[in-house]
C-alpha cells in the first residue's frame, strides 16, 4: 500500500486491522483507537481519498490502496485552514478525538462546499466526543467553509508539500459578538480627584496589577503583557490596547492579547466609572471578553468570577497603598491555592448571608 506518500510493504497477520499496523508498525500514533467497533471515529482515516475506519477495516484488505492518516495532511493547505479555525473556535478540550474530526471535516469541506450547519452536524455524527458539545467543532467547519471555496477532490495521491503563513500583526479588533460579561465593584479608600488621576497614569495602574507590565505608552495606545497562573497552568499575555477617557470619570479600555505558548487569544472591552462615597472611590468596573483557544476550557464563568474578584481586591488595595503613602500588598502571581480559598469564602459569604 501507499501511506501518506511513501510505498509500504509488509507481512501481517490476517486479523490485525488497519489501525494497529499504522501505529505498532508505522508508528503513526496520530490514528487513534476508542471503541474498535467503527462507532467512535477517533480512527478515522483516508482510503484512496475517502474517509474510513481504520479499526474495522483489516490490513491485508488495503493492499494496493492509498491510506493517509492525520499526519500526512500536515502541509495540507485546507487542513492548516481546518487547524487554524478549530484553534480560534475552542474546537477541542481533551483532543483525543480530534485527528478524526479533522480528516472528516476536511472531507467536508471538499465534498460539500454549500453546507450548512444542519448538514455539517449530519455529516459528523460518525465521530463521537465527550468534551466540546460539538458546537465549536461545527463553527470551526462553517468557519473554513465561508472563507473560500474549497478546490475541487483531486484522485488520492502523494499529497504535495504547502506553506500557511499567518499575519504576524493585525488591528485591534472589537470583543466578539456573545462574548461573556463580567462585573466588579471596588472601593478604594482615597478621594475621588486622587483615584481618577490615577486610572489616567497606565504606568501606575500597571504596577498595582499582579504579574503586569507596561511595555509601550503612546498617547491612548499602551502595551504590555499580563503574567497568570492556576497551579501548574501559566500563561503570559501579551497584548495591546486603546484607552479613552470621557466626562463624568469615565474611562474605556478596548484590546486584545494573546498567549504565544497556547496561542489562546484574549479580546476585551472594559468600562471603568467612578464616583465619590464619603472619604473613599467607588470603582465600577465591566468588562466584555472572548477567549479562544485551548485555555478558553478554564474559563469558566464561576472560575473566572473568583479570579478577577481576587485580582481585584488585590489591585485595589495596591492603588490604595500607592495613594496614601502605604508600602502596598503587592502579590506578584495569583496561586491556585490562594483562588481556591478566595471560591470557597465566598461560597460560605452567600450561604450564610
Amino acid at each position: 500500500m501507499t501511506v501518506n506518500g511513501a510505498g509500504v510493504t509488509a507481512s501481517v497477520e490476517p486479523r490485525t486491522h488497519l489501525a494497529d499496523f499504522l501505529r505498532e508498525s508505522m508508528l503513526l500514533t496520530g490514528t487513534h483507537l476508542g471503541c474498535e467497533h467503527g462507532v467512535c471515529g477517533a480512527c478515522t482515516v483516508l482510503i484512496d481519498g475517502a474517509p474510513a475506519r481504520a479499526c474495522i477495516a483489516f490490513a491485508a484488505a488495503c493492499d494496493g490502496v492509498f491510506v493517509t492518516t492525520i499526519e500526512g495532511l500536515e502541509d495540507d493547505p485546507v487542513m492548516a485552514r481546518l487547524r487554524a479555525a478549530f484553534t480560534a473556535e475552542h474546537a477541542l478540550q481533551c483532543g483525543y478525538c480530534t485527528p478524526g474530526m479533522l480528516v472528516t471535516a476536511r472531507d467536508i469541506v471538499l465534498r460539500l462546499p454549500d453546507a450548512d450547519e444542519a448538514r455539517v452536524r449530519l455529516e459528523l455524527a460518525g465521530n463521537l466526543c465527550r468534551c466540546t458539545g460539538y458546537v465549536g467543532i461545527v463553527r470551526a467547519i462553517l468557519r473554513v467553509l465561508a472563507e473560500a471555496p474549497a478546490p475541487d477532490v483531486v484522485a488520492p495521491q502523494p499529497l504535495p508539500r504547502a506553506t500557511f503563513a499567518l499575519p504576524v500583526a493585525e488591528p485591534v479588533v472589537p470583543v466578539l459578538p456573545g462574548g461573556e460579561v463580567l462585573a466588579q465593584r471596588l472601593r478604594i479608600a482615597a478621594p475621588l480627584a486622587a483615584v481618577w488621576a490615577a486610572v489616567q497614569n497606565p504606568a501606575l495602574i500597571a504596577e498595582c496589577v499582579p504579574g503586569a507590565r507596561l511595555t509601550l505608552q503612546d498617547g491612548p495606545n499602551i502595551a504590555g503583557d499580563l503574567a497568570l497562573a492556576l497551579g501548574p497552568m501559566k500563561a503570559r499575555f501579551a497584548g495591546r490596547a486603546e484607552v479613552t477617557f470621557g466626562p463624568g470619570h469615565l474611562a474605556q479600555v478596548r484590546g486584545e492579547g494573546r498567549d504565544a505558548l497556547s496561542g489562546t487569544r484574549l479580546t476585551a472591552d472594559a468600562t471603568v466609572a467612578l464616583q465619590a462615597d464619603r472619604d473613599a472611590t467607588v470603582m465600577e468596573l465591566q468588562v466584555r471578553y472572548s477567549l479562544r483557544g485551548p485555555l478558553a476550557q478554564f474559563a469558566r464563568s464561576a472560575v473566572v468570577a473568583a479570579f478577577a474578584a481576587e485580582i481585584a481586591e488585590t489591585v485595589g488595595k495596591n492603588l490604595a497603598a500607592r495613594l496614601t503613602g502605604t508600602a502596598p500588598p503587592v502579590a506578584r502571581r495569583m496561586g491556585l491555592g490562594r483562588l481556591v480559598l478566595s471560591v470557597v469564602r465566598r461560597w460560605l459569604f452567600s450561604l450564610l448571608s
